[in-house]
């Protein structure tokens, strides 16, 4: 019997076998079909129960097996379960399409649409309703015969192509390594790099110390390493990733994909790619977003300007540089903000052990949500690195499972991400509770030391459990409103309004402590956390913005089969934004996973416009208390549970009295 096929609970991880896969897929779909044709040939006049509703809940089993694999293809992969990806990516592709295209269905979906005035429907079911509708509408269901067959294999080729970037970036990634034998070499950076490196070494047979690729490794080899020559190795390394010549290469996938969006967007009868995706965003319109960013570059490209040119100065007064290089960003960044805020990252780790800080930002859940994290071992697991958890509230009622894959290997792709392998819904009276993940890459434990996090690391973890309480605390009727199934725009609103405990001395004290002696973080070092958080802010801001604006360029051209090279294209994109010289190797588009791999196709500016929700929203903790319960009480019965049932600005202003102010992301990052 195939596990995948069961009626698991949690995932059957132990139980699957690669081979699994593809059959399972195949018979999840072959349910769902008939599930549609159940919908189809009711004689019954198309109403919101039998149409809209049952329409909800048809594929829980093929989207309970789909997220299983896709989770194991980005956390556990390997070239099989690739193969696979490939393969099975224009099955799902078509079956979306059989949906979407499918006459008699839209013709009921429709026929209830077009009633919806005479329905007596709670804003909940306006909304799944008007969804559903649009779900056909913008996927093609209002075009002829000749358009739809085109639909579908623009949609086919882009499952695809997007597949294709994600493993060419992957492979890239793991194909470099710099291998170091000279202690020399590893002037200025810290025992614990050295030591992680030690062991990256050894797990790859070889004396000495290995660097690669991965965040853990990269990013803190560019920030503490004396030797410009290797920090420039490693930096042109990561930045000519999928843009050297060799089979590896996204240039033509990036053009591809933005052709056949273009293409898909004139289709549905919208102008570009950034106004088919923005009619269902908060921002609305290209022209919006295009606004905002602009907005807020103006006010941050002189401050930015100002920080850069100090860096320079810096730069050339320590080491006589003439001209900063982007390898050298990070480097005199750490170095200029030890010697004003006496604040080294290094310092800091030791008081964030990996364990400890999970334990914090459970405590902070509990202080403003009222849930309890257990941990537990009868959850089955992908890797032996995962942590599962039992989630309640205080009176033991189930909220949610919860997983946490906290560490770098092979076969697992960089950064950070939240992810569900089943989403909450209410079904037959029954409240389905979610099973959520977060995958971060931490550096592991070594035979000496625990995991222990940099600052940045810190907020990362909060941000991506931010995005978990989105999908544990959720309470919806329908699982396609449920959780984080909001707005793009309004997504990250719950991850980065968490990262602001991380400055909060009273958050702070529950999880600081030193790893060895359990003495709590001291103060100066949380006020020295708090001075130095907006540093090189205009930079950093300009930094967000650059890529905001070059995937609006992207997704927002009216003629994109006219660019032909990715370069040329992405330089023009960077002038109003550029500081560092540019490196004539490097491309940021053929590794940009976010656009041409990841969902965020004309929304990348989505994180600057969270920052202003976020802001805006914590300020109102600020005034009340970062623990007051009437706020957290209020965000989580306004913003958490609620998902995508209303309109993301309707949810803001219940929460917070009136519509989010940009001043208060200003007056955060002190470029007011």
């Amino acid at each position: 019997m195939n596990p995948l096929l069961d009626d698991f609970n949690t995932a059957p991880f132990s139980k699957i076998s690669n081979n699994d896969f593809k059959p399972a897929i195949k018979k999840g779909i072959e349910i769902a079909k008939s599930e549609i044709d159940a919908i189809i040939n009711n004689l019954e006049k198309p109403s919101f129960e039998n149409t809209t509703v049952t329409l909800d809940f048809i594929g829980e089993k093929l989207n309970r097996i789909t997220s299983v694999f896709f989770n194991l293809n980005s956390a556990e992969t390997n070239d099989e379960i690739q193969k696979i990806a490939q393969e099975i990516s224009p099955w799902l592709s078509e079956f979306r399409n059989d949906i979407t295209l499918n006459e008699v269905l839209f013709k009921r979906v429709k026929t209830v649409f077009e009633l919806r005035k005479t329905l007596d429907l709670t804003p909940e079911q306006k909304t799944l309703l008007d969804k559903q509708y649009k779900s056909f509408a913008r996927n093609g269901a209002n075009l002829n015969e000749v358009d739809k067959s085109r639909l579908r294999e623009i949609d086919a080729k882009l499952s695809k192509l997007s597949l294709k970037f994600g493993e060419n970036l992957l492979a890239e990634t793991n194909a470099f390594e710099m291998h170091l034998t000279s202690e020399n070499e590893l002037a200025g950076l810290p025992e614990s790099v050295k030591e992680a490196a030690k062991e990256v070494a050894k797990s790859k047979n070889k004396q000495g110390w290995v660097f690669t690729l991965d965040h853990p490794s990269y990013i803190p080899f560019l920030t503490y390493a004396d030797n410009r020559a290797l920090r420039k190795k490693m930096a042109i390394a990561a930045g000519k990733k999928a843009f050297q010549k060799n089979v590896f290469n996204n240039e033509k996938n990036v053009l591809e994909i933005v052709n056949l969006r273009h293409q898909r967007a004139n289709l549905l009868g919208y102008k570009t790619h950034a106004h088919f995706v923005l009619e269902e965003r908060m921002a609305e319109t290209p022209e919006k977003v295009i606004k905002f960013s602009n907005n807020l570059l103006e006010k941050a490209k002189p401050a930015a300007r100002k920080e850069y040119k100090k860096l320079e100065d810096y730069a050339k007064k320590l080491d006589g540089i003439d001209q900063l290089q982007k390898w050298d960003g990070a480097y005199y960044s750490e170095k200029l903000k030890k010697e004003l805020f006496d604040l080294d990252q290094e310092l800091l780790k030791p008081y964030f052990k990996l364990e400890n800080v999970i334990e914090g930002v459970f405590e902070i859940a509990r202080k403003l949500f009222d849930i309890k994290f257990e941990e537990v071992a009868n959850i089955d697991k992908y890797h032996e690195d995962i942590k599962t958890y039992n989630v309640t509230d205080t009176n033991g009622n189930f909220v949610s499972v919860f997983y946490a894959d906290f560490h770098p290997r092979k076969g697992k792709r960089n950064g950070a991400w939240m992810t569900s392998y089943k989403s909450q819904q209410i079904k037959n009276g029954i409240n389905d509770r979610p099973h959520v993940s977060i995958v971060c890459n931490f550096t592991k434990p070594t035979a000496t030391k625990p995991s222990l996090l940099t600052f940045n690391e810190v907020t990362t973890l909060f941000h991506e459990f931010g995005h978990a309480l989105h999908g544990m605390l959720a309470n919806t009727n329908y699982n396609s409103l449920s959780g984080t199934s909001v707005s793009w725009d309004f997504v990250e609103l719950p991850s980065q309004i968490l990262e602001n405990w991380c400055f909060e001395k009273e958050a702070l004290e529950l999880f600081a402590k030193h790893y060895e002696t359990g003495e709590i973080i001291p103060m100066k070092y949380v006020e020295k956390i708090k001075e130095s958080a907006s540093f090189h802010e205009g930079m950093q801001t300009l930094r967000q913005l650059s890529f905001g604006l070059l995937d609006m360029q992207w997704h927002g051209s009216e003629s994109p089969q006219t660019i032909s090279s990715v370069k040329e294209f992405e330089n023009n994109a960077f002038a109003e934004t550029k500081l560092y010289p540019d490196v004539a190797e490097n491309a940021m588009s053929t590794a940009f996973s976010h656009i041409f791999q990841g969902g965020y196709s004309a929304g990348y500016y989505s994180y600057k416009w969270a920052e202003v929700l976020d802001a805006d929203a914590f300020e109102y903790f600020l005034e009340k208390g970062i623990f007051n319960k009437e706020v957290a009480t209020k965000f989580r019965e306004n913003i958490l549970s609620k998902g995508g049932t209303e309109k993301p600005m309707t949810l803001y202003k219940r929460f917070r009295g009136a519509a989010p102010k940009p001043e208060a992301l200003l007056r955060r990052a002190g470029l007011l």
